[in-house]
This record gives structure tokens, C-alpha cells and sequence, in this order.
């Protein structure tokens, strides 16, 4: 440990006092450590790397914002933050960290901003992309996306410094409405065939499961869900327009 280490060398040189300042020097050393644990390192892009926990209890508080955006804690919805959680982490450590999400749902002054700006630290863009997916995906969970939990994401996304384009791309795999493909591609209905093609190839890369390959299984899966929708909606568009 760093604090022995350098509570000895201030001993050598300067005594009791310099032991003691050693130590404590060494101890702030020792706090600042990385710390890792399995594969769930990867996940972040950025020094200081950070410990599961703190990305789970993280995505748990942002969980929870959507979660009681309409006024109601609904089931449908806590189950599927469950299913995740066990999806992504195992049983046992899913099960583990939801006795803190209890307390989490009951608090009523969970910061959004002060989430994201932890999460903006330690994560890639492309995985910010996966998280409001995510989000999304809570708010669909019993069947629709409200409003007020549409709203609610939509801070969410702002905070996470998600441009408005890609909020509306996500949002309209969601919201099925007349130009929901359109929206999905980030492009208005007058757009030319070759427009398309090309706006198709652009979110097929941006949305490549590829891009999450550093987190974990159920993170590419949520992406693999996504460029799904890609295809879908160009499908759709080629099909309304003929597109060979």
C-alpha cells in the first residue's frame, strides 16, 4: 500500500511528524486508485475508470426519474428494470443492488443533471445512445410512452448531451406515427431516394452494434434492437417509394 510505503519514508527522514504526513499522503494516493472488477471496466472510455457499482447506481437514479414521470410507480416498469439488470449482471448481483433502487424510488430529489453529468465523465457518446434507448425502453414497458415520460427522457437526453436528431431518431422507435421512419433515418419526408440511401448508410454505422462492442452483453443487444429499427424504417420508406 502507498501509505506504508510513504509513512516510512517520511520516518527516515523526518521522523514521527514526517511518518505521519507520509501516511496520509499515501492514503489520498491510495483513494485515487482505479478500481476495476471482471469485464464491466470496458464500459468506460475515460480515466478514472470507475467501480460497477457506481455505473449501475447511476442508470438505477435515471431509472427512476422515468419511472415516476406520470406520477406513478408502475410495475410493468419496475419488472423490466429488473429483467435488465439480471440480463446484464446475473441474478444475485441484479438482485443485490435493487435493495438500494427500493430507496431510490423513494427519494424524491434524484438530480438527472448531476447523473448525467457523472455518466458524460466515464462514457463514450454511442454508449449515452444505448442508455436512452434504455430509457425508452422503461417507458414503453407497459405498452406506451406518456408524454410526461417523453418529456422526462428528453431532459434526460439533453443532460447526456445527446443532439436533438438522435433524440428523435430513438424516440420514433417508440412513437409509430405517419413519418416515424423518416425520423428514425434523420430525415424530413422530402428527401430524395438518394437522400435516403444515403441517410440509411449513415445511421446503420452510427447505430452498429460494433460501436457498443466495450459494454456488455445486454448493452449489444439493446443495440442490435436499434439497428433493427434502422432497417425496418428504411425498409418501409423503400417499399412506400419503390426504391429498387
Amino acid at each position: 500500500m502507498i501509505k506504508w510505503f510513504a509513512a516510512i519514508l517520511g520516518y527516515m527522514f523526518f521522523r514521527l511528524p514526517g511518518a505521519v504526513l507520509g501516511f496520509i499522503l499515501g492514503s489520498l494516493l491510495d483513494a485515487t486508485k482505479i478500481k476495476t472488477s471482471g469485464g464491466f471496466k470496458t464500459v468506460f472510455s475515460q480515466e478514472p475508470q470507475v467501480t460497477p457499482a457506481d455505473f449501475e447506481l447511476n442508470l438505477l437514479s435515471l431509472s427512476s426519474i422515468v419511472i415516476k414521470a406520470d406520477g406513478r410507480v408502475n410495475q410493468t416498469e419496475l419488472d423490466y428494470v429488473r429483467r435488465y439488470f439480471v440480463s446484464a449482471y446475473g441474478k444475485e448481483r441484479a438482485n443485490a443492488t435493487f435493495r438500494t433502487f427500493n430507496e431510490i424510488i423513494k427519494n424524491r430529489h434524484v438530480s438527472a443533471q448531476r447523473v448525467c453529468m457523472y455518466i458524460n465523465q466515464h462514457t463514450r457518446y454511442p454508449s449515452r445512445l444505448q442508455i436512452l434507448h434504455f430509457l425508452f425502453g422503461i417507458a414503453n414497458a407497459d405498452g406506451a410512452v406518456s408524454i410526461s415520460e417523453a418529456e422526462e427522457i428528453q431532459k434526460i437526453a439533453g443532460f447526456l448531451r445527446i443532439n436533438f436528431k438522435d433524440f428523435e431518431s430513438i424516440k420514433a422507435m417508440f412513437f409509430k406515427t405517419g413519418d416515424h421512419a423518416y425520423k428514425i433515418l434523420e430525415i424530413d419526408k422530402t428527401a430524395t431516394d438518394a437522400e435516403v440511401k444515403k441517410a440509411f448508410r449513415t445511421m446503420a454505422k452510427k447505430y452498429h452494434p460494433d460501436k457498443v462492442q466495450h459494454m456488455d452483453e445486454i448493452h449489444i443487444k439493446g443495440a442490435e434492437a436499434k439497428f433493427r429499427e434502422v432497417q425496418k424504417a428504411y425498409d418501409q420508406i423503400k417499399k412506400e417509394r419503390g426504391i429498387v
